[in-house]
Formats: structure tokens, C-alpha cells, sequence
């Protein structure tokens, strides 16, 4: 699957059409249209809510939230929160899985709780955590820049993933990662289930550590004497391991 290009983007967050009520000392606001401008690098979006989560592309250089739940944003420094919820709905009307658009080049926080996580093509910084759900991502992140996918209960699934360092793990579930482009470091865990992790044909050879108690390890990426910074530590419990080249 080829990915468009990205160039670099230097994001400033600035809240529409709250602006004018934060200072940098931090301020809340309510939903208003659910758009944030993103144009600053360096600037933080977290994103929390209790129940699971949509990530999709901005059509733009906003962030804009399902009009089907609340959104909530507050500003502490250089750090964006929106919190999503239902308080205010009908029951019957609220998403289990509500969707925020993204731009690209933004750096995305996501905390979720009882439900999974979904991410496509969003080319943006992120992590994202949830407790009970999976983590299931296809092409999303960016070359240079970090990837966490982080559930308890659940598996994580993700292809033609974009990253310069990669961490994913489960305690319940299976981590699997098909990586686009080659990350310079990879850690991958989980307690019941396998791990597998693809990286690119052309990929550079990484030092890799694999354990598993139960099942079988195998790699045809591992070289001795790798760059000493590309780094590749895969384990289980109850699984197997496996790291390649696709």
C-alpha cells in the first residue's frame, strides 16, 4: 500500500471559537463546534474517554470530534485535553465508539477504558492506550517519530505502520505489528499470547532479545553485530515470537 508523503508541519494549537477565554495559565470550555486548530509542533492533544475510540484523518488542519458525544477541551500550558462523554445524551444515542479526525502531523494522546481503540491512516505522533478492547491500527504513524499501542486485555493488531521507535503490549491478547517502514528500535510484550513483528524487506539488521516460556522464537533479523542502537526485544509467557522481514 503506498503512503503519501508527508512534509514536515509545525502545529499551534489554537481552541475556535474559545480562543480568547485561554491564557497560559490552563482554562476549560465547553464542546462549542468540537474543532480544534492545529498548527504547532510541539504542542500535546490528549484525548480521554471511558469508553473505546475512531481515529481518522482531518480533511483539513482541524481536529473535529463525532457530533454524536460531548466533547470537553481544557489548555494547561502546552497541553490540549479533551475529554468525551455522554452525560449529557440519551443513552441509546452515545457511541461506543465515537471518532475524532485528525491532522497530520499532530502528537496524540489517547487514554480509553471499556473498549478497544481503532486507528487508520492518521499520520500523527500517537499514543494510545485502553484497558479493555483491542488496539488495531493500519496505516498510521510517522517515520521519525514514536508509536505506543498499550491495552490489558486485548490484542494489538497494526500494519503498514509508520515509526521511528515502536512499543506495543497486552498482558491478554496478541501483538502483532507489519511495520512500513523499518522503526529503529521495536519493544513488543505480552503474558498470554504470541508476538510477531514484520519489518520491511530492506530493513537493517537489529540486535534482538526473544523469550517466550511457552512456544517457540523465531527471527531472520537478528545479526551480532547490528548497529548498537537498533534494538529489538520481543517476549511472552504463554506464545510464540517471531520477528521478520516481509
Amino acid at each position: 500500500m503506498s503512503r503519501r508523503h508527508l512534509m514536515p508541519t509545525t502545529l499551534l494549537l489554537l481552541a475556535l471559537p474559545f480562543a480568547g477565554a485561554c491564557d497560559g495559565g490552563g482554562s476549560g470550555a465547553p464542546r462549542g463546534d468540537s474543532a480544534l486548530r492545529a498548527a504547532a509542533s510541539g504542542d500535546e492533544v490528549l484525548i480521554s474517554t471511558d469508553n473505546g475510540l475512531r481515529l481518522r484523518p482531518a480533511d483539513g488542519d482541524h481536529i473535529t470530534v463525532d457530533d454524536r458525544i460531548d466533547g470537553h477541551w481544557s489548555h494547561h500550558g502546552d497541553r490540549w485535553t479533551l475529554d468525551l462523554d455522554c452525560a449529557d445524551r440519551d443513552d441509546q444515542s452515545c457511541p461506543r465508539m465515537p471518532y475524532v479526525k485528525i491532522p497530520d502531523g499532530a502528537k496524540i494522546t489517547v487514554t480509553a477504558r471499556n473498549a478497544g481503540i481503532d486507528v487508520v491512516d492518521v499520520a500523527a505522533a500517537l499514543d494510545v492506550t485502553t484497558v479493555n478492547g483491542d488496539v488495531t491500527v493500519t496505516h498510521s504513524g510517522r517515520e521519525h517519530a514514536p508509536l505506543r499501542l498499550v491495552t490489558r486485555n486485548g490484542s494489538v493488531r497494526a500494519t503498514a505502520l509508520q515509526a521511528g521507535r515502536l512499543h506495543a503490549s497486552t498482558v491478554n491478547g496478541d501483538v502483532v505489528m507489519q511495520c512500513a517502514a523499518a522503526p529503529s528500535g521495536v519493544t513488543a510484550r505480552t503474558v498470554n499470547g504470541s508476538v510477531d513483528v514484520t519489518v520491511p524487506r530492506d530493513a537493517p539488521a537489529y540486535r534482538v532479545t526473544m523469550s517466550t516460556d511457552n512456544g517457540r522464537t523465531a527471527t531472520d533479523v537478528d545479526a551480532p553485530d547490528a548497529d548498537r542502537n537498533r534494538l529489538m526485544t520481543l517476549s511472552t509467557t504463554n506464545g510464540d515470537v517471531t520477528a521478520r522481514r516481509d
